[in-house]
């Protein structure tokens, strides 16, 4: 597996990593444990060296899992976990909605991953969502006290817009930026990607197959259920799965002339865009992380690019990301 760095920083990873949230969070039912850490040893094994988990995967059950998984190998690879959220407070909502980014909040949850994780360090640590109550210099400097004590090596955002990764990286230089990035979901290349080549910051895509839907196994037809995070997803509405079949059409013929899958394509593609982007498919079987990983060993020329870029833009992908409460939650 090829490695990459991120941004300017010297955190030096897989140019693919892997997200573990689905293995127990959002996608169903958790998946069985053994089969899961079999599966995080089998990437280790195959080059992986970066996985992202967050407290609130579960909660905690994800980084757990990552934990036991990864700690007969813990020296070979780099753990991105998070904090930003109140979990258990009361007063109503979901866990997502309870934002917690105070200082003495950010040092609790730092030391509660790292027993998780059975680590003496995170790697790289990210607010998972910007608290519009809490100063971002206030949380970039928790951060840097927890980097000087030795027990968190790399900052990092999530879903944050410019002027707060601009004012964070005064504070402590931010390493990565992590947000959805995909075809279907373009918006980080308007604003948030210039401002990461200018300052020097990695990006980190999540969903870069827009939760499953690029691997083209999904139509109208798709149904999933309530404990699947895609239930709720206008996105995933049936209307939108279809209109957004073009969307496949696209990177279905471009794979055949590759002799690939669509999957493969959509993260190729994802790889060449930038040197310091890592993406971070998540899967919960040995022939999807197969398929993943075989997308570092594709180099698309520049015709190649050009054809998806151009195809691409005859396309409206149809179907908004996230329900609005849940929107308002990114981009800040």
């Amino acid at each position: 597996m090829k490695k990459r760095r991120l941004g300017k920083s010297d955190l030096e990873v897989s140019a693919l990593g892997l997200g573990c949230m689905g293995m127990s969070f959002s996608y169903g039912q958790p998946k069985d444990k053994g089969e899961m850490i079999a599966l995080l040893r089998e990437a280790v094994g195959r080059g992986v060296t970066f996985f992202d988990t967050a407290e609130v995967y579960g909660p905690y059950t994800n980084e757990e899992l990552v934990g036991e998984g990864l700690q007969p190998v813990r020296g070979q690879v780099k753990i991105a976990t998070k904090f930003g959220f109140r979990i258990g407070a009361p007063g109503g909502g979901t866990a997502w909605e309870r934002l917690d980014s105070r200082p003495e909040h950010i040092r609790e949850v730092a030391d509660a991953s790292l027993k998780r994780l059975r680590t003496d360090v995170i790697d790289l640590f990210y607010q998972h969502r910007v608290d519009p109550a809490v100063p971002i210099e206030d949380v970039a400097g928790a951060v840097k006290v927890l980097i000087e004590a030795g027990k968190v090596r790399h900052f990092g955002l999530s879903e944050a817009g410019v002027e707060t990764i601009r004012r964070a990286h005064a504070v402590h230089p931010v390493t990565a930026v992590q947000s959805e990035y995909s075809l279907w979901w373009r918006r980080p290349e308007e604003e948030v990607m210039p401002v990461l080549k200018e300052l020097g910051i990695g990006f980190v895509p999540y969903s870069p197959l827009g939760r499953g839907f690029l691997a083209g196994k999904m139509d109208e037809h798709t149904r999933f259920g309530k404990d699947d995070f895609r239930s709720g997803l206008p996105r995933f509405a049936p209307e939108a799965l279809k209109a957004n079949q073009k969307l496949i059409e696209l990177l279905g013929a471009m794979a055949k002339k590759r002799n690939a899958t669509p999957a493969q394509i959509a993260l190729a593609w994802l790889l060449e865009k930038e040197p310091w982007i890592v993406p971070i498919p998540g899967t919960t079987k040995l022939e999807r992380l197969e398929e993943n990983l075989g997308a570092a060993e594709i180099e698309l020329t520049r015709g190649d690019l050009e054809e998806i870029e151009n195809a691409a833009a005859q396309v409206a992908v149809e179907g908004q990301r996230y329900p609005e409460h849940l929107e308002q939650l990114t981009g800040r």
